[in-house]
């Protein structure tokens, strides 16, 4: 997964003017007690990313 496709799943699922401040602002456990985008910028593949964010959304399998 590219970060664009990243970017465009979170866009999808929180929608755009909320998915970047979301992003940044919700640290997850699973991401080492990081958000995100943290997690992005640290160089966490955007797959790994994306599984913790449908984890933590709760979103269904087909969204996975």
């Amino acid at each position: 997964m590219r970060h664009t496709e990243f970017w465009a799943r979170l866009d999808h699922q929180l929608g755009e003017a909320y998915s970047r401040t979301w992003a940044e602002t919700q640290v997850l456990g699973v991401l080492g007690h990081r958000t995100p985008q943290q997690a992005l910028d640290a160089g966490v593949p955007p797959k790994q990313v994306w599984a913790a964010v449908w984890q933590s959304l709760e979103l269904p399998v087909s969204e996975k």
